[in-house]
Order: structure tokens, then C-alpha cells, then sequence
């Protein structure tokens, strides 16, 4: 074989040895980097009653995590207290966001830190606009950051690109909040804000509650095109459907407050075709 021949062979080669030291050198980056959310044994009651009972979870930073479960498992109680939800009360454990202790924070100290909830049921909020609120916390988050504030015209050019990103029709940014909105359109409101906010860590409760094929296909590609080194998703869901969009690193299956088992993208699958009665009976 003439060299001619022989070369690109070996820059082939050498391009997949290259592409393999590569990957293992982001693995060894993501080990040592620190998690960007870490609970310990989190314990938390609402109205006297025991909802959560020892939760431990370790997210790192470019991480999606799934958390499944049957109905009153202590999902969405989890996802409140992470945001600062008066109604929970936490009772015992730890929550470190960023090194920080996430629990000595105030709501609003929490958003500053990078935290966003996105709801199972989002508010409507009359008389308050969307391009108004939006400023307002686009704002509000750049002064926390040492920036100035976006002109009109650097703002409506940044929300137009951001509606376009989840197919929401930019004419409804100048409606009231939520105001009117279908249940699809205000999901897809929802990953619109974070897709403006560009949090460190979305914890998102059912987003794909009430969603019908085609919004769910919207809401899921979105958020995973959302998804990022430097970020981290915690999805909470009942389905695998949102996760044919949405591929998680890690699956966990909360029940009863604790978390029973953890897996892989795999886990999900299973829990469709299976269901929770096995790892429920064996817990």
C-alpha cells in the first residue's frame, strides 16, 4: 500500500485516539468538579405531616436528573422546598447549592443564586404584563451580577429570540401573565422564562402536565437544548414520555419520601413497561 494511502489511515486514527482522550478527560473534569447541588438526608413536614423523610442526592454541574414516582411520593413537596415554600417546614437534613446552605436562604436570595422552579400549575397573574415581568426579573438578575441593565431594544431583541426558541408566539409576551393562556402555552411560557433567566439549577415539576404531543414536543425539545455544562436540570415527571425528549444522566424513583432506587436512562424505561409495584414491594 503506498503512503499516500497509509496517512489518512493514520490521521483517522489518530483523530479517534485524540476524540477518546478527550472524552475521558471531560469525565475526569466532571468527577473532580464539585456538585452544584447536594442534599443530605433532607427531612420536611407540611400541616404536621411527614413528607419527606431522609432524602440524599448529589447533582453536578451538566447533569439532567429525573425523579419519578407514584402520586404522593413527596415529589413536588421536594421541588418547593428546594424554592422556599413557607407551606413546608424543613425538619431536619441539609441542602448545599453551590457550597452554600440553600435553606438559610430567602426566595428571592435563592433566584439571585440561580435557582428556578418551573410549576406544575402556573399562576396567572392579571394586570401584570409578560414583557413587564420579564424585564423586571431580566433586570433584577443583571444588577445582581454586576451588569447594566438591557435596553428596550437589546431586550425585545433577546425576548424575541428566546419565544422563537420554545414556539410561543411573541404577540402573547405583551398579554397579562399566564392570563388566558392555554395549559400548553403556559408551560411553554414557563421554559420561555427560563430560557430568559438562564439558571444554574431548573428544578421543573411536571412540566409535562397537560401537555398534548405537540406541545410536549416543544416543551421537551426546549428544554433540552436549554441543557449545558455549567447547568443542571432536575425534572420531575410521572411519565417516560417527557423523557423521549429530555434524556437524563440519572433516574431516581422517590417513594414515600425517600428515594428507593437509582439508575441510569434505562430506569425509566423500566418503570413504564413494569411499573412501581416491584421496587415498591422490595422497599
Amino acid at each position: 500500500m503506498s503512503y499516500r494511502h497509509v496517512q489518512p489511515l493514520e490521521r483517522e486514527e489518530r483523530h479517534k485516539d485524540d476524540m477518546a482522550f478527550v472524552h475521558e478527560l471531560e469525565k475526569f473534569e466532571q468527577i473532580l468538579r464539585p456538585n452544584l447541588l447536594e442534599i443530605n438526608g433532607l427531612h420536611a413536614s407540611v400541616a404536621g405531616r411527614e413528607v419527606l423523610r431522609g432524602i440524599n442526592l448529589a447533582v453536578g454541574a451538566g447533569e439532567v436528573h429525573a425523579i419519578m414516582g407514584p402520586n404522593g411520593s413527596g415529589k413536588s413537596t421536594l421541588a418547593s422546598v428546594l424554592a422556599g415554600n413557607p407551606r413546608f417546614e424543613v425538619t431536619g437534613g441539609e441542602v448545599l447549592f453551590e457550597g452554600r446552605d440553600l435553606l438559610a436562604l430567602s426566595i428571592e436570595e435563592r433566584a439571585h443564586a440561580g435557582l428556578f422552579l418551573g410549576f406544575q400549575y402556573p399562576v396567572e397573574i392579571p394586570g401584570v404584563s409578560m414583557s413587564a415581568f420579564m424585564k423586571a426579573a431580566v433586570t433584577e438578575k443583571r444588577r445582581h451580577e454586576g451588569l447594566e441593565p438591557l435596553s428596550a431594544s437589546e431586550f425585545l431583541h433577546l425576548s424575541r429570540e428566546k419565544a422563537a426558541f420554545v414556539e410561543l408566539d411573541h404577540a402573547m409576551i405583551s398579554r397579562s401573565v399566564n392570563e388566558g393562556f392555554s395549559g400548553g402555552e403556559k408551560k411553554k411560557n414557563e421554559i420561555f422564562q427560563m430560557a430568559m433567566l438562564e439558571p444554574r439549577l431548573a428544578v421543573l415539576d411536571e412540566t409535562d402536565s397537560g401537555l398534548d404531543i405537540d406541545a410536549l414536543r416543544v416543551v421537551g425539545g426546549g428544554v433540552s437544548r436549554l441543557r449545558g455544562p455549567e447547568n443542571a436540570i432536575v425534572l420531575i415527571t410521572h411519565y417516560q414520555r417527557l423523557l423521549d425528549y429530555i434524556i437524563p444522566d440519572f433516574v431516581h424513583v422517590l417513594y414515600k419520601g425517600r428515594i428507593i432506587e437509582s439508575g441510569d436512562s434505562n430506569l425509566a424505561l423500566r418503570l413504564e413497561n413494569e411499573g412501581y409495584d416491584r421496587l415498591i414491594n422490595r422497599a
